[in-house]
């Protein structure tokens, strides 16, 4: 499939293609790294099934592993839709983008954060609220949950900044280090390994630039397993309340 639409690409068309994300980037890794990205060809993959919310699927179909590889991939666009309004408008987008775009997504309903007003440009995070005590910033329907935490901190007093980072590569460096800068503190939020993922490429920006304390909520270097997708993200410490509380750590380390 992915040696196909890098054929129908050179052909002059803009192919979509689309499965399981331990598929298409995982299993076709090779022809997207060698065939597709090294090239540049104009080739476009929705890489579903991402996080343990997929479910009842297991281990085997909860890609977990691939933004870390391909973001690591040169040339590669990295889209992570927070709901099904995003997903829309990433996919349009997508095809005005020359070159490779791997764009993220889920199995299960989530949560509508976004309106089709909502601002959504490629490469830009969006400030869904505002805060100075501490930064959330996510991607996928992770961006619902530090809404979530973010509402829980409110009633303790503490005002968290809630950012919506859907475009994993390229990152919009400028509001990550405004936000690490004026909070002084971040708790990246990825449903994801945090080894080599989302998390990570905020904090090899930040530690370079702007150090602050972090945090990362995500998958903690395991497998999933089949579940209730509710069951799971509690399971693996995915929800509002897992963030909140991660936040108050990173608050703690700043005042100390």
């Amino acid at each position: 499939m992915m040696c196909l639409a890098a054929g129908l690409s050179l052909a002059g068309k803009i192919p979509f293609v689309s499965t399981y994300g331990v598929f298409c980037t995982g299993r076709a890794w090779d022809q997207l790294r060698t065939t597709v990205a090294y090239a540049k060809l104009n080739v476009k993959v929705g890489s579903g099934h991402g996080g343990v919310s997929v479910g009842a699927d297991g281990a085997t179909h909860q890609a977990l592993e691939d933004i870390s590889i391909t973001r690591t991939i040169p040339n590669v666009t990295v889209i992570v839709p927070a709901d099904y309004n995003e997903t829309v408008k990433a996919t349009i987008l997508s095809a005005s983008i020359q070159g490779p775009v791997v764009i993220r997504f889920g199995r299960e309903k989530v949560p509508v954060v976004t309106t089709k007003e909502t601002p959504f440009e490629v490469g830009r995070a969006e400030v869904f609220r505002d805060g100075k005590d501490v930064s959330l910033i996510a991607c996928g329907q992770m961006v619902y949950e530090s809404l979530v935490a973010a509402g829980i901190l409110a009633k303790k007093g503490i005002s968290a900044r809630v950012i919506n980072c859907h475009t994993v590569k390229p990152l919009d460096r400028e509001t990550i280090f405004a936000a690490a800068r004026e909070t002084g503190a971040i708790v990246t939020a990825e449903e994801h390994q945090v080894m080599g993922g989302f998390g990570s490429a905020i904090a090899e920006a930040v530690s370079q630039n702007c150090p602050v304390p972090m945090r990362m909520i995500g998958i903690q270097d395991t497998f999933g397993q089949s579940g209730d997708p509710e069951e799971l993200m509690k399971a693996y410490e995915l929800t509002g309340q897992d963030i909140a509380k991660a936040a108050l750590d990173v608050i703690a380390m700043k005042k100390g």
